[in-house]
C-alpha cells in the first residue's frame, strides 16, 4: 500500500508518523511509531449534530492489545481483551485532557478518538507517542480542532533532565511529568516526584516546551502535505437584545448569590433563579422553544464573566478568600477503632475519610497488562465519590473514570514516600472515601492518607499535602492566580493545578485547562504560591499527628521476616506444598517466600506466627560442628543409631560413641523414638552428619569431678 512517511529526530530518538490507507473511513488516521512501538490513531466526527445537549460531546478511549507484546491475554477461560485496565484508563484520559481545550465548545456533532497499540518494544512507552498520534489524527482530518499539540515526557537520573527516558531510565528517575501544549503555552501535566524543588520541576517544563515546539512544528508541516480541509463550523450568532432582556433579569440577583459561602444554599439559589428566567422567557418568547435553551446557555456565560471579571479586577472570590488564602482546616487520626489506621482531613466543605489495611506479602496485586505481565504492587490507593458527597442522587455502578484518575493521582503523590519493601514488608491499601466535595477531593485524599498512614504506623519518609490551584484570565494578558478553589471558581476556572508535595518538594502534580494553555511564567508564580499553601496544610495535620506512631495499631497483622538459604526453600513448600500446607493449616499464619529465601510470616496472633517461625527455622536448621541437640532417635543398625536433630534433618551416632563404656549393639543403650543429647562433632565431605552422645557423657563427668 502507498505510505506517506514523515519523521523527526527528537533528542536521541526518532518519531515516525505514517499515512496510508489504514482505517481509511475515518475522518483522521495515522500510524506513528517510536522504535519499535507503534501505534494508531484515528478520529471521526458524527455527519449531524446530537439534539437535546448543551456540551461537546468529545469521547477519548485507549486501546491495549495483548499481541502488540506477543502475549495472549486472559484467565484459563477468557482469551481476549475485557475492560479497560487501569493504566489504560489513565493513558485515555492524560489523551482527553490534552486534546479537550482546543475543541470549538459550540460544536454539537460527537467526536470520537480512538488510540491503538499494534506494538510495543517495552522501551518507549505508547502513552506520549499516542497523544502525538491523537493530535496528528486530527490535524491532518477533516475535524474543526485547535490543534496540532506536543507532549513529551522528562525525567531526571543524577541531576540531569532526560527527554522521554526508557522504562529502565524511569526506574532510576526521581522525576516522571508529562508535559504537552501548543506554540508558546502548557495546556496538560501530569507526574509524580521524589520530593523535587519547584525551581527544578520549572525547568523540566521548559526543557519539554521546546521539545513540543519541534513537534508542534512537525505536524504542521504534515498537515501542509496531506492536510484535509477542516469542515465549517456555524458560526454563533448573538441576539444582542436577548442577551440583554436575559441580563436585565438574573444579574443583579446572580452578583449576590454567586457570593453566598455555602454551596448547597448557592446551588438552590441559582436553580431557583434559573426556574425564574425560564419562565420570563417563555412568556416573552412562547413561540420560540430554542429560547429556553439560549437563555441557560447565556445564563452559565454570565456567571463565567461575573466570576471572571471580580476576581481579575477586584481580588473578589465567591466566598470573600483572598487570592492566597485557604480555607478552614481541621484533621483528625484513629477515627475508626477497628482499622489499621484512619484519618480524616477537611478544608472547607471538602470532607475525605481514608482509612488504611496492612496485608501480608501476598497480598499485592499482580498487574498483568500490555506493558506489563505478573508485576506485582504492594502500595494502592483506591478513591470513593459517592453521590451524597454532592447531595445528589445517582446509582452505584463502581468507580468511574474520574474515580480510577484521583485515586491514581494521589497514589502518585504518595508512592516515592512509602518505606521499601526490606524495611516494611506489608502490602499497604489505602481507600479513601469522599463525604462531602466543594473542590478537590483529590487533593484532600493526600493529606487524609497521610494521616491515615502515620495513624497506622507505616514509617513514611515525611508528610504530604495536596492543593488544587486555579486561574482566572482574560484576553488582554490579565490574570489572578487562585489558592484552594471551590465551587464557582473550580466550575468557571481557566485552570485547574493540583499539587501534591512535602516541606522538601514536589511529589506529584496534575494539570488541565479550559483555555488553550498557560505559560511558564504563569506556573511558576503558580507553584510559589501553592508550596506556600502547602507548608500551611502540613502544619495543621501535625496538629492531629506530628509524626507515624512508633508501634502498629494492636489489630494490624505482624509479620516476621526469615532469611533461609535458598537451597531450602524446597523444604520448606515440601513435596506438592504438603509441607507448608500443614504449617498454614496448623497455625493460622500465611506464609509468602520468595526466591532469595526472604521467608515472611504473617499473623495477628503472635503465638502462632512464633510456632511457625520455629517450625521453618527447624525445617531450613543448618547445623554447625560443635552444637548440642536432643535428637530423637529413628533408625539403628549394627554400627550404630541415626538420630533427628531436627525435622528432616539426622547424623549417624556410631556404636563407639553411644556411651562411656563398651556398646556390642546399639539396640542395648538407646530404642527407636529415644530422646538423647547428642554433639555434632563432624561434617564429612560427602555432608554426613557425625554425631556423639559420648562426649556429653564424658564432659558430664568431668563437671562432677
Amino acid at each position: 500500500m502507498e505510505t506517506k512517511e514523515f519523521s523527526l529526530a527528537l533528542g536521541n530518538k526518532a518519531i515516525v508518523v505514517r499515512k496510508n490507507s489504514l482505517a481509511g473511513q475515518a475522518n483522521g488516521s495515522v500510524l506513528v511509531s517510536c522504535g519499535d512501538t507503534v501505534v494508531l490513531a484515528t478520529a471521526v466526527i458524527s455527519k449531524n449534530a446530537k439534539e437535546g445537549i448543551d456540551y461537546f460531546p468529545l469521547s477519548v478511549e485507549y486501546e491495549e492489545r495483548f499481541y502488540a507484546a506477543g502475549r495472549i491475554p486472559g484467565s484459563r477461560f477468557i482469551k481476549r481483551e475485557t475492560r479497560a485496565s487501569q493504566e489504560a484508563i489513565l493513558t485515555g484520559r492524560l489523551i482527553d485532557r490534552t486534546l479537550r481545550p482546543l475543541f470549538d465548545s459550540a460544536v454539537r456533532n460527537e467526536v470520537q478518538v480512538i488510540v491503538t497499540v499494534l506494538s510495543i518494544d517495552h522501551e518507549n512507552d505508547p502513552d506520549v507517542i499516542s497523544m502525538v498520534a491523537a493530535s496528528a489524527a486530527l490535524a491532518t482530518s477533516n475535524i474543526p480542532w485547535a490543534g496540532p499539540i506536543g507532549a513529551v515526557r522528562i525525567g531526571r537520573v543524577d541531576g540531569t533532565l532526560i527527554l522521554n527516558p526508557t522504562y529502565a531510565e524511569r526506574e532510576k528517575s526521581d522525576m516522571d511529568i508529562v508535559v504537552a501544549g501548543i506554540h508558546g503555552r502548557v495546556n496538560m501535566l501530569e507526574g509524580d516526584a521524589a520530593q523535587v524543588a519547584e525551581a527544578t520541576i520549572v525547568e523540566a517544563i521548559t526543557l519539554a516546551q521546546t521539545h513540543v515546539e519541534k513537534l508542534i512544528a512537525f505536524q504542521n508541516d504534515i498537515v501542509k502535505a496531506i492536510g484535509s480541509q477542516k469542515i465549517a463550523v456555524p458560526a454563533k450568532e448573538i441576539d444582542k437584545a436577548f442577551v440583554a432582556f436575559v441580563e436585565s433579569i438574573v444579574r443583579a440577583e446572580l452578583e449576590e448569590i454567586l457570593y453566598q459561602p455555602h454551596k448547597q444554599k448557592r446551588l438552590d439559589a441559582l436553580n431557583t433563579l434559573k426556574d425564574a428566567l425560564a419562565e420570563k422567557v417563555a412568556l416573552h418568547y412562547p413561540d420560540d422553544a430554542k429560547k429556553g435553551k439560549e437563555a441557560m446557555n447565556l445564563f452559565e456565560e454570565l456567571i463565567n464573566a461575573i466570576v471572571h471579571e471580580n476576581i481579575i479586577h477586584k481580588e473578589k472570590r465567591p466566598d470573600g478568600r483572598k487570592t492566597d488564602e485557604l480555607r478552614h482546616l481541621s484533621s483528625y487520626v484513629s477515627f475508626l477503632p477497628r482499622t489499621h489506621g484512619s484519618g480524616i482531613f477537611v478544608r472547607g466543605e471538602t470532607q475525605v475519610l481514608s482509612v488504611l489495611t496492612l496485608g501480608a506479602p501476598g497480598d499485592q496485586q499482580v498487574i498483568d497488562t500490555m506493558e506489563t505481565k505478573d508485576g506485582m504492587k504492594r502500595f494502592m490507593h483506591h478513591y470513593n465519590f459517592p453521590p451524597y458527597s454532592v447531595g445528589e442522587v445517582k446509582p452505584l455502578r463502581g468507580p468511574s473514570r474520574r474515580d480510577v484518575g484521583h485515586g491514581a493521582l494521589a497514589e502518585r503523590a504518595l508512592a516515592r514516600l512509602i518505606p521499601p519493601q526490606i524495611e516494611f514488608p506489608y502490602t499497604i491499601r489505602l481507600v479513601s472515601e469522599t463525604l462531602s466535595s466543594n473542590g478537590s477531593s483529590s487533593m484532600a485524599s493526600v493529606c487524609a492518607s497521610t494521616l491515615a498512614l502515620m495513624d497506622g504506623g507505616v514509617p513514611i519518609k515525611a508528610l504530604a499535602a495536596g492543593i488544587a490551584m486555579g486561574l482566572m484570565s482574560d484576553d488582554k494578558g490579565n490574570y489572578k492566580v487562585l489558592t484552594d478553589i471551590q465551587g464557582p471558581e473550580d466550575h468557571h476556572g481557566d485552570m485547574d493545578l493540583k499539587v501534591a508535595g512535602t516541606e522538601n518538594g514536589i511529589t506529584a502534580l496534575q494539570m488541565d485547562v479550559k483555555v488553550d494553555g498557560v505559560t511558564i511564567a504563569i506556573l511558576g508564580e503558580t507553584f510559589a504560591q501553592a508550596k506556600k499553601a502547602r507548608l500551611e496544610i502540613l502544619s495543621v495535620m501535625k496538629t492531629a499527628l506530628p509524626a507515624p506512631r512508633s508501634e502498629l495499631s494492636q489489630h494490624a497483622p505482624r509479620i516476621i521476616t526469615l532469611q533461609i538459604n535458598p537451597d531450602k526453600i524446597r523444604d520448606v513448600i515440601g513435596p506438592g506444598g504438603k509441607v507448608i500446607n500443614e504449617i498454614i493449616n496448623s497455625t493460622g499464619v500465611s506464609i509468602d517466600i520468595e526466591d532469595d529465601g526472604s521467608v515472611f510470616i504473617t499473623s495477628v496472633n503472635q503465638d502462632s506466627a512464633q510456632k511457625a517461625v520455629e517450625w521453618v527455622k527447624n525445617l531450613t536448621r543448618e547445623a554447625k560442628v560443635g552444637e548440642v541437640f536432643q535428637g530423637k532417635v529413628t533408625r539403628i543398625m549394627a554400627f550404630g543409631a541415626f538420630v533427628e536433630i531436627f525435622p528432616g534433618t539426622e547424623g549417624l551416632v556410631h556404636v563407639s560413641q553411644l556411651s562411656d563404656k563398651y556398646v556390642g549393639h546399639p539396640d542395648e543403650v538407646v530404642k527407636i523414638g529415644d530422646i538423647i543429647p547428642v554433639k555434632l562433632v563432624e561434617i564429612d565431605s560427602q555432608g554426613r552428619m557425625n554425631l556423639s552422645h559420648k562426649v556429653l557423657i564424658q564432659a558430664e563427668q568431668r563437671k562432677e569431678q
